[in-house]
């Protein structure tokens, strides 16, 4: 029998969802939790919790605050090397820095070193899942996902597909792309906490011919999710209606080919047009906020108020490397800096569930990480609200939870994270 292991703290879990009722009552705040098996088995007060489980080790971390792992939705683990490269609009930064790096993923051992250093560096900021586009090559999927198995880490991840308007070397075609990708799915879905995104990078470096051939794979596998980019800039949209003029608009490139539906993850989706976010309401599809990188590149301000009242499904993403940090800290604060430039800010509530709940609710795995519940698997970050000087001498001034947590949101990097827990086992903290 598994022994149970109790943290206490200050557990905080999400019992509603913060844009629909009032944010500060949105979250429930409990003494401590108990983890055993890989999975949170109970949570409540540290009496209740020693007299159910009387032979459990507990780790005490006093006022820290313990959350679910932050979970990143939409990354590049190939572009680790090169984020933050400098001044380039989308298109230009793609040829200049993303496409030569990753031609040199046609090297299994090189992808081998990058995905573990992606995870490493992940794990640092308190990321315990995240959704990655990989590249063309199938050793960068297999790389990847040995890597995260190896950790028992969940992780979500597909070989990219694209067959035009890429470098020679960088390119597969519409057979390949399906026979390769139909195998990897085949080979690591569903392995341990492993599963595959069917992966088309977007629809200007994909033929007509491609984007059939990926579209009869998900209809072939409807339970697995499908990540894509979707109106990222304005140039990118005149480019796709110089390729597609035949299409109503930029998801038309996708929705004829059987690329939109309810496991589709939609990368950006910042510039769309009306029908646009109808139907992408009306299937259930995810957008995934991405604030970061839409400021790095320049692509614009993401519309969170307008979409979330419209019943969007949104999680929210450092797009590793169009991102210019591997942390969901910095990417919440960057949320609520675009929110302040659309006249909405954000609740500390909203940002931290946007990372957690949010983005689970976007993988359609928010009954099994995102949220500290009984039967959740034990993803768990420890955030320490006063890591640094700065940060502890506002957070010493908070006059509720929020406000204490609001600074590390703001300010906070990996000195805040004092402990990561993946599948119930401490991997970051003495």
């Amino acid at each position: 029998m598994s022994s149970v292991t109790i943290l206490t703290g200050r557990v905080l879990s999400f019992a509603a969802t913060p844009f629909d009722a009032v944010p500060e009552e949105a979250a429930r705040l409990d003494a401590a939790v108990a983890l055993e098996g890989g999975r949170i088995v109970a949570r409540g007060s540290l009496a209740d919790l020693r007299a159910a489980y009387p032979q459990a080790e507990r780790r005490d971390h006093g006022d820290k605050l313990i959350c679910a792992g932050f979970i990143d939705p939409h990354v590049h683990y190939p572009q680790t090397a090169m984020i933050a490269s400098w001044g380039k609009r989308l298109i230009d930064w793609l040829n200049s820095y993303t496409f030569p790096e990753e031609m040199r993923f046609a090297d299994p051992a090189y992808a081998a070193r990058i995905a573990a250093l992606y995870l490493d560096l992940t794990t640092a900021e308190g990321t315990t899942t995240m959704c990655s586009f990989c590249t063309i090559h199938p050793a960068s999927v297999e790389a990847f996902f040995a890597e995260a198995q190896a950790r028992g880490q969940r992780v979500v991840a597909g070989k990219t597909c694209m067959d035009r308007n890429a470098p020679e070397g960088l390119r597969d075609t519409a057979q390949s792309g399906y026979d390769d990708s139909k195998a990897l799915l085949e080979a690591w879905h569903g392995v341990g906490r492993i599963s595959y995104a069917i992966t088309p990078r977007f629809s200007p470096t994909s033929t007509p011919e491609q984007l059939e051939a990926i579209g009869a794979l998900w209809a072939e596998h409807p339970g697995c999710l499908m990540q894509t980019h979707l109106s990222e800039q304005t140039d990118e949209i005149a480019w796709v209606k110089e390729l597609f003029p035949a299409a109503r608009d930029y998801l038309d490139t996708y929705e004829q080919f059987g690329l939109l539906g309810a496991n589709g993850l939609y990368g950006h989706a910042i510039h769309l047009e009306p029908r646009e976010r109808d139907r992408l309401r009306e299937v259930g599809a995810a957008l995934v906020h991405c604030p970061t990188s839409n400021t790095f590149i320049g692509s614009g301000l993401f519309d969170m108020a307008g979409l979330m009242a419209e019943g969007q499904r949104i999680g929210l993403a450092t797009d590793t490397g169009g991102g210019s940090s591997f942390s969901m800290l910095r990417t919440m604060a960057a949320a609520y800096e675009i929110g302040q430039l659309r006249g909405t800010p954000l609740h500390a509530a909203q940002l931290l569930w946007l990372a957690t709940v949010g983005s689970a609710q976007a993988l359609r795995m928010d009954d099994r990480i995102g949220n500290i519940a009984p039967g959740m698997e034990a993803d768990l970050v420890v955030l320490d609200l006063a890591s640094t000087p700065a940060i502890a001498q506002r957070e010493a001034e908070a006059e509720d939870l929020w406000e204490a947590i609001f600074p590390t949101i703001m300010m906070g990097d990996d000195r805040a994270v004092a402990e990561v827990w993946i599948g119930g086992r401490r991997v970051r903290g003495a």
